[in-house]
């Protein structure tokens, strides 16, 4: 078996990724291992804003795109520097792009070993997985998906599981 020298990290802007990057991290001490933490800015939400300002508005899309990497690279770094991470074994990418193909993209790029990513994207909403970027990801990559679940989701989960026998 393969030694895993780098574990991706998908991570959005949620209140989930601290617990996904720590998740992450803890793996990644214990391998040995390098993180590349990702984010990916959704086209879909680009194309948004730009027919917004065909409209007339005052939006521009490359400053959205501008803004939005630098708020989420701050909210990011903040979460890899609390981690206590060591620095110089981590990297973060922020890319625009359709979620699952960029992901796909940098597992390849990056000859990633594992992804480590939640369940959960945009919304706390709960939903069947299909058509999501995660259900996406666990049936074309070509390597170890891990599905952090944490401690609120796992209790849900669980309480679900117990009430259904």
């Amino acid at each position: 078996m393969k030694k895993i020298e780098t574990i991706m990290v998908a991570l959005g802007s949620a209140k989930y990724s601290k617990g996904i990057f720590n998740y992450a991290a803890l793996l990644a001490s214990a391998l040995d291992s390098k993180i590349i933490a990702i984010n990916i800015i959704h086209t879909r939400d680009v194309e948004a804003v730009r027919s917004i300002s065909s409209l007339g508005y005052n939006v521009d899309g490359e400053h959205y795109i501008e803004n939005i990497r630098k708020e989420r690279k701050d909210f990011l770094t903040g979460i890899i520097k609390e981690s206590g991470f060591p620095a110089e074994r981590a990297e973060l990418i922020i890319e625009v792009g359709n979620p699952i193909d960029k992901l796909l993209e940098f597992i390849i790029e990056k000859n990633a070993d594992m992804i480590v990513m939640g369940p959960k994207g945009r919304t706390d909403l709960e939903h069947v997985l299909v058509g999501s970027v995660a259900e996406k990801l666990f049936r074309r990559s070509p390597v170890p998906v891990v599905s952090y679940r944490g401690e609120t989701y796992a209790k849900h989960l669980k309480k679900r599981i117990y009430t259904h026998k």
